[in-house]
């Protein structure tokens, strides 16, 4: 047996054994506490209150199993298949990017633009997981949300995120970057919401292993040569089918706010303007159509 004894105990010196040269002592209580709380399906209180939990051969098994990948660098959210984001605990794993703390605030800085006693339209583009869309629903009740992407398995899984959190938002297959409107009425939408893809190929030699290897490249990637083509092809349809004075919001690339400001501005939106996120960088960008 890989461990001495079958208790909590003995499991949480494994993991700190096995992954304190790669992760912090703090990094390491966490993944420890969320994989034995997701396993034996218990809460913290109980955790905390069951010292001499017993565990049976197929939880070691599991365990180590978790540990192992850790040391593969694979993200903890797919393991565990879950994160929580804004208040939802969203199923997550190689068919989506994994939901960021600020792609949260961009949520945030939604709801805090408009009146959320409204009813409002919003269209989410590149969905992934759905988190974006299903965070808007959770908080704007009486609004319709649609969430598009082009991959299938991707929208797979927002679907089953939707299901599972009884939010009713509407899922299309589609292209971001073909202006077709034919799913959507024109001057109909109160608000256009994307997190696209926007790293540049070049970045990839600099990119952690944990993205790099398990993350979707297919959400990640844009090309060196035209790496604002989804902030341009989205902010064209948005010119179309925003209702004069919706809102515009992007996640956008740290690197690229001021051009990305620039092109916005170009196809004539107008009051654009950066938001810094919790680590100081201008992590997201919001515009209104004239």
């Amino acid at each position: 047996m890989f461990v001495i004894e079958n208790t909590a105990e003995a499991v949480k010196s494994y993991f700190l054994e096995r992954l304190n040269s790669s992760f912090s002592e703090r990094e390491i209580s966490f993944f420890y506490k969320e994989s034995i709380k997701k396993r034996l399906k218990i809460s913290d209180s109980d955790l905390l209150l069951q010292k001499e939990i017993r565990l049976s051969e197929s939880d070691l098994l599991f365990f180590r199993s978790v540990v192992k990948r850790l040391q593969n660098k694979e993200p903890f959210q797919y393991i565990i298949g879950e994160t929580f984001f804004y208040d939802l605990v969203i199923r997550c794993d190689e068919r989506a990017l994994i939901p960021r703390p600020e792609t949260e605030e961009l949520v945030d800085w939604i709801i805090n633009s408009i009146d959320s006693s409204k009813s409002h339209k919003i269209i989410d583009m590149c969905t992934g997981t759905g988190c974006i869309a299903l965070a808007l629903k959770s908080k704007l009740t009486s609004s319709k949300v649609i969430a598009t992407d082009l991959s299938q398995e991707a929208l797979a899984l927002a679907k089953k995120n939707a299901m599972l959190l009884n939010l009713g938002v509407d899922f299309i297959e589609e292209n971001a970057l073909v202006n077709d409107s034919d799913n959507f009425e024109m001057n109909s939408l109160d608000v256009i919401v994307s997190n696209p893809p926007y790293i540049p190929m070049k970045d990839k030699s600099s990119m952690e292993k944990n993205v790099l290897d398990f993350e979707p490249h297919m959400a990640l990637f844009v090309s060196d040569e035209n790496p604002l083509i989804f902030y341009r092809a989205i902010a064209e349809k948005a010119n179309s089918l925003l209702i004069p004075s919706g809102y515009l919001f992007f996640e956008i690339h740290e690197e690229y706010g001021n051009q990305t400001k620039e092109l916005v501005e170009s196809l004539g939106f107008v009051e654009v303007e950066l938001k810094l996120d919790l680590q100081g960088k201008y992590r997201m960008l919001r515009a209104k159509k004239k």
